[in-house]
């Protein structure tokens, strides 16, 4: 073992050296006993996990951040890769192991790992593959972090985050699915770019299954305040809704062409998933379309997670938007609830 010039040994992690290098100042006392750590753990260090990891690090939103994965070489290089970034990140101590023990204590535990669909495969065939995987998944993570708030990003995200909830035995608030809230990024981001304004000054928002039977809310767009639809026709303005719907159409299908383009998607969902994060951990009692228990909201019956504008704070979801729906929208709605169930009902839970 290495000595100093004073003599003392360099214990693990420099201890002894620390101690040598930094003198204490008179009538210090002992660091508070009160915990004030945050630690976010993610599992699945796959392209959609190391983007939320990457983004979770440069928002500065974990003291600790626990990665785990069953493929233990690069999980290593994952973190040695993300740890010899240190000198340009604000300090975070990163975490990782196959063990599900590293996750312990955690305050959010964000689940990206999933099977890849295999060519010709069925969804249901994918679903119920994911199933058997979350069983090994969801039981130690409570087990190890009793207390955390879960939030399901692996697809197909309503019917697992529904899986997640029965597995966990946890309220339904603990339990949340990234949903739509990077569907309703993009669905404001098309809006700015024909309106040429900041997606920031639009609202709105896609709902029900984070998929194909999704809902674009037209009637509660707004920009900068203004409600868009009410706008059109006070100002005798003529559209087509089929425009409306080729919007939609063009969100719904913006993730299949990123895949088609670059073979998966990371970036935007790593913004998502970081962006939640920070909304639950932070208190901040923002507004997010994500996948919640829908049961008696809107007509909806059974046990179902779809996405809803839901109010997230500390203790997960603290309360879903009473939002106004057209007939039109809460009978869309209704039918995405459907397909989704239609699929939970064979999974056997």
């Amino acid at each position: 073992m290495h000595k100093t010039p004073s003599g003392s040994s360099l214990g693990p992690g420099g201890l002894d050296l620390a101690q040598s290098f930094f003198k204490p100042i008179d009538s210090s006392a002992p660091p508070s006993p009160t915990p004030r750590h945050t630690k976010i753990s993610v599992i699945g260090t796959g392209n959609v996990g190391m983007a939320i990891a990457q983004t979770i690090l440069t928002q500065d939103l974990a003291d600790q951040l626990a990665l785990v994965d069953a493929l233990p070489d690069k999980l290593r290089g994952e973190m040695l890769d993300l740890q010899h970034a240190a000198a340009f990140l604000p300090r975070t101590k990163i975490l990782a192991s196959a063990d599900y023990s590293v996750t312990a204590g955690s305050d959010l535990c964000i689940v990206t790992a999933g099977a890849r669909q295999i060519p010709g495969e069925s969804r249901l065939n994918l679903l119920q593959r994911n199933v058997s995987l979350f069983r090994q998944i969801i039981p130690q993570l409570v087990r190890h972090s009793p207390d955390t708030i879960l939030l399901i990003v692996s697809n197909p995200v309503d019917a697992l985050t529904y899986v997640a909830w029965k597995l966990s035995g946890f309220p339904s608030n603990r339990v949340i699915g990234s949903g739509t809230n990077l569907d309703s990024s993009r669905f404001r981001f098309l809006i700015a770019d024909h309106l040429d304004v900041n997606a920031q000054d639009v609202q709105a928002y896609i709902v029900g299954e984070h998929g194909d039977s999704s809902v674009a809310l037209w009637s509660s767009i707004s920009v900068g305040g203004v409600p868009i639809l009410s706008f059109l026709e006070k100002q005798a303005i003529a559209y087509e809704k089929e425009a409306l719907e080729n919007i939609h159409k063009a969100v719904v299908d913006s993730a299949y062409e990123v895949i088609s383009l670059k073979g998966y998607t990371s970036w935007a969902i790593g913004y998502s998933a970081a962006n939640l994060a920070r909304s639950i951990l932070r208190d901040q009692r923002r507004i997010h379309p994500v996948s919640v228990l829908a049961k008696g909201l809107h007509g909806i019956e059974g046990d179902v997670f779809l996405s809803l504008p839901a109010l997230l704070g500390r203790a997960g979801v603290l309360g879903v938007t009473n939002v106004h729906l057209t007939e039109e929208e809460a009978e869309k709605l209704r039918k995405s609830a459907t397909t989704i169930m239609e699929v939970q009902h064979q999974l056997g839970l």
